[in-house]
């Protein structure tokens, strides 16, 4: 089961993780393969990350822990994806493999978890709830800062948490959704510019952006599109996007966020506090409104999943289409 067949076993996979998403029941039982793959990247971290080496070693350590990473998490899936085509109706353990590693229910609970808290626990329970999905500063941020956080995650984890692992498990099967994720959560680990991993990180986050770069512009396009669901205008989402996305700190991050922005109507980005040092960074679609509420989230998830809707029927179509044509 290559190539073309991943089309439709993707449409499968989506609707499974629609409705099922991660039941805690199993994962308080077994590891999650991300947090397989977690353990692996804190383990090399420890091992290999020296802090008294030269900032070139540490970035040639880094990448090549990446590679080992990679290697692994790929060799794993192709040998269950090759494993499963050859036994009857091996198909059925790939589709569900492909569903765990899908992150588009998790996401939506996440994002809706802190609209909820507004309303159960005020700003208080919403800091906390957005803390979970954010690497800001919760306690810095606002009732407007909690919601443009959330969705600006929603934005951006809908590119790199649903369809870039979509994109490449329709690719490459197994071994392509299992390196990605690998190199995702990596990225999350140890991607970012602290002191530690400033180097060692390094090819983490460069790779990160180079495997969504087509994710995230595949994305912005779905979010555009769906822009009737909440009364925003294909068109200038389509236009803020081409102008406003390449003003993002991310070469990726931007596309959906920019098509979510215009869609809904807001400014998104801007100036904002990581890890306690304050960024200065252009707003998108700064013509928009900047006092984002709880209400704003849930009109970010509707668009959300009219973004996947859109992408669970593309992925349905073609597979369909190429059953059909054989």
């Amino acid at each position: 089961m290559i190539g073309l067949d991943h089309l439709w076993m993707l449409a499968l996979a989506l609707a499974i993780d629609g409705l099922v998403g991660d039941p805690d029941v199993i994962w308080r039982k077994f590891p999650h393969p991300v947090a397989l793959i977690g353990r692996l990247i804190d383990w090399l971290d420890r091992m290999v990350n020296r802090s008294r080496a030269k900032p070139i070693v540490r970035r040639i350590a880094g990448a090549f822990s990446l590679l080992v990473i990679v290697a692994i998490a790929a060799a794993v899936g192709f040998a269950l994806e090759y494993g499963l085509d050859r036994i009857p109706l091996g198909w059925i353990g790939t589709v569900l493999i492909a569903a765990v590693l899908l992150a588009g229910r998790s996401l939506y609970d996440h994002v809706a978890a802190v609209a909820a808290a507004f309303e159960t626990g005020g700003l208080a329970a919403a800091q906390a709830s957005v803390s979970r999905i954010v690497g800001r500063d919760p306690a810095a941020l606002d009732e407007a800062g909690v919601c443009r956080a959330a969705i600006e995650s929603t934005a951006e984890n809908f590119a790199d948490g649903v369809v870039a692992p979509a994109l490449w498990f329709a690719l490459l099967g197994l071994p392509g959704l299992a390196a990605y994720k690998a190199i995702n959560t990596a990225d999350s680990m140890i991607g970012h510019l602290s002191p530690r991993h400033e180097d060692f990180g390094w090819a983490a986050a460069r790779i990160d952006d180079l495997v969504n770069l087509p994710a995230s512009r595949l994305a912005g396009l779905l979010m555009a599109l769906a822009a009737p669901l909440v009364r925003g205008s294909i068109g200038e989402a389509f236009r803020v996007m081409r102008s406003d996305a390449p003003k993002h700190r991310s070469p990726n991050a931007g596309w959906p966020e920019a098509a979510t922005a215009a869609a809904l109507g807001l400014a998104l980005a801007g100036p904002r506090r990581y890890r306690g040092a304050l960024g200065h960074d252009p707003y998108i679609n700064a013509t928009g409104r900047r006092q984002a509420t709880p209400a704003d989230i849930r009109r970010a998830l509707r668009l959300y999943l009219g973004g996947w809707a859109l992408l669970l029927i593309l992925a349905a179509a073609t597979g369909g289409l190429v059953l059909a044509l054989r």
